[in-house]
């Protein structure tokens, strides 16, 4: 089954940490889909941006058991990916700001 490049990124995660480790190094942070392996994540980032992955680590966050009133639910689980870039190279979210 061929899945397309953009399924496997969800969005960027802009977080305190995630700034600091892009401008430290050259890292982004990015939500991408439970099934997608780094292999996978690392050729859509180089397609979809057009930059050199160096390497990327993956991490798994279980889902938090939330209640309103009597009832309990739970967030889903999500996988986050870092994402470590060539010297050169930058993805810029948020250009201007």
């Amino acid at each position: 089954m061929q899945v397309d490049q953009y399924s496997y990124i969800r969005g960027p995660l802009v977080t305190e940490k995630s700034t600091a480790g892009k401008d430290n190094l050259n890292q982004v942070v990015f939500v991408v889909d439970l099934r997608a392996n780094k292999i996978q994540i690392k050729q859509a980032v180089e397609k979809i941006f057009k930059v050199k992955v160096l390497k990327v680590r993956t991490q798994r966050v279980a889902g938090k058991v939330r209640r309103m009133g009597r009832t309990s639910g739970e967030r889903p689980d999500w996988k986050k990916a870092f994402v470590t870039l060539r010297a050169g190279d930058r993805i810029e979210f948020f250009e201007g700001v």
